[in-house]
């Protein structure tokens, strides 16, 4: 059971061991369960962007623990929270047999995201005004987008919610997306314990899976409360986290976005809506997306392993007469973590197929909206800058399973799907959506320009999807026999005199 609470981040003079042995023996940190060092300096001011009502969360770490009260964890402790964090443990316990028999306890999660929110008084209720204005945004945003894409309407219902609507109803998609990595996890803590000790376990190893549960419940729930405070729409992580086919709008999360931009919200509003319609339009008509990010979500999974090996040799290298030994140890990073090659090439695929999304959506929004609402350049920018900061696409796969989503691969893809609509058009643009084969790969938005080269070369081709699959292997092909002739030394030319 120790292995679960090792996850905590404890205060200095909590056994350190213990905080090594989560962080020593995991490949990689998923789930935001980490290595947040508050003596790192390249991590900045570890105070900055915690969350509001004590609840410890970094804003670019809204799952993961974050420091404890005591010496050197929270400077600013107040010692009035102290009641609510002992309320929020006994609600714990409490649930400890709830939520069902999962990885996850669910519903400790709902619940603790919920307390948060109204501890943090985001849990303004929206107006009518405020419903009407977002189903008129919604619809004129659609009306502008039919000239942008040639993919019809995904939307079907409009909802306006609050942050704890934004929780309640997205939760069934988190479920998705936390289960494979906390099984997997879970999992391989057994896995790395040796039968003697499974045996002297015996029926504690089902309380350690219920105590697993809550301690991931807790992490989701204070993850959901930091990112219900933030979003604007409901595929504002690049996924469809409502119910298919409704788009959603946070109108108190909106009004907090454009604090500060000199235009009105209704333009904002307007803005965001059509961003939320592009995004069901591409999920909608592209029925495998979905389904293909969350599969690459659980192809990460499976690579968690525990390297007991790690902890046994820091325990041999430590001085027990030497307390400085524990931090060089530390800082010397042989307890890094470390993500095999398949786990590489799932999150580098996971982060091509985000940024094709969201470049897709920038391009088609910007045609759309560009000369129809004033605002249009300045709110695109803000979208840019909250990205580079951290929004909560950033925020979510990098606590999650550790990846950074880069903009500057966002921009990439938006400069592909820029160039393909100049060369071939809207159409033929959004043909690369109807098979998985077709894509883009990394190498691509590096390369643009030979990408949309090869798409497309006849109009007879643009409208046979197989043809251009084919045309691919070939140049694949193509380009393996070119390599092969290079590294045999190619063959010898003839000269004017051979016959």
């Amino acid at each position: 059971m120790c292995a679960v609470f090792a996850s905590l981040r404890a205060p200095d003079g909590f056994c350190p061991v213990a905080q090594a042995a989560y962080r020593g023996t995991m490949t990689n940190l998923p789930f935001g369960f980490g290595s947040q060092d508050p003596d790192d300096p390249d991590k900045g001011d570890s105070s900055k962007g915690r969350s509001e009502g004590g609840a410890g969360n970094h804003g670019d770490n809204p799952f993961g623990f974050a420091g404890m009260p005591g010496p050197g964890g929270m400077p600013n402790f107040d010692i009035g929270q102290l009641g609510q964090m002992l309320t929020q443990l006994g609600q714990a316990l409490s649930h400890s047999g709830s939520g069902g028999t999962g990885p996850v306890n669910y519903d400790l999660a709902k619940q603790l995201a919920v307390q948060q929110l109204h501890n943090n008084q985001r849990t303004e209720r929206p107006s009518q005004e405020q419903v009407k204005a977002i189903e008129d945004a919604v619809r004129l945003a659609e009306l502008w987008l039919d000239a942008a894409t040639s993919l019809p309407a995904g939307v079907r219902s409009v909802q306006t919610w609050s942050s704890v609507d934004w929780v309640e109803k997205t939760l069934p998609t988190w479920q998705r997306l936390c289960d494979p990595v906390a099984q997997r996890m879970s999992n391989a803590w057994l896995e790395a314990m040796p039968e003697e000790a499974k045996q002297a376990a015996g029926p504690l190893l089902s309380m350690l899976g219920q105590m697993g549960g809550m301690t991931f419940g807790s992490q989701l729930g204070n993850g959901l409360a930091q990112l219900g405070g933030e979003v604007l729409t409901s595929t504002d992580v690049g996924l469809p986290l409502g119910p298919t086919g409704t788009a959603a709008l946070l109108p108190a999360n909106i009004q907090r976005f454009v604090e500060g931009l000199d235009r009105p919200i209704s333009e904002a509003t307007v803005f965001l809506a059509a961003r939320e319609a592009a995004h069901h339009r591409l999920f909608s008509h592209v029925p495998w997306l979905a389904q293909r990010l969350l599969a690459t979500v659980e192809e990460y999974a499976r690579g968690i392993s525990i390297d007991t090996s790690a902890l046994e040799d820091l325990a041999g290298k430590i001085d027990p007469s030497n307390p400085s030994s524990m931090q060089e140890l530390m800082g010397s990073g042989m307890l890094e973590p470390k993500t095999t090659p398949e786990q590489e090439a799932a999150l580098k695929r996971l982060e091509t197929l985000l940024a094709l999304v969201e470049g897709w959506v920038d391009v088609v929004v910007a045609e759309a909206v560009g000369e129809r609402l004033p605002g249009a350049g300045a709110l695109g920018e803000m979208v840019r800058r909250r990205r580079a900061t951290g929004g909560p696409a950033e925020q979510t796969f990098a606590t999650l399973i550790g990846l950074e989503l880069r903009p500057r691969r966002m921009r990439d893809a938006a400069n592909l799907w820029r160039l393909m609509t100049e060369r071939h058009g809207a159409d033929s643009r959004d043909r690369v959506w109807d098979h998985p084969d077709l894509l883009p790969d990394s190498s691509d938005l590096d390369e643009p320009l030979d990408f949309a080269d090869r798409w497309g070369a006849t109009p007879a081709e643009l409208d046979d999807p197989i043809a251009a699959i084919r045309r691919a292997e070939a140049d694949e092909a193509a380009k393996s026999g070119k390599s092969g002739e290079e590294e045999d030394g190619g063959e010898e030319p003839k000269r004017d005199d051979q016959s």
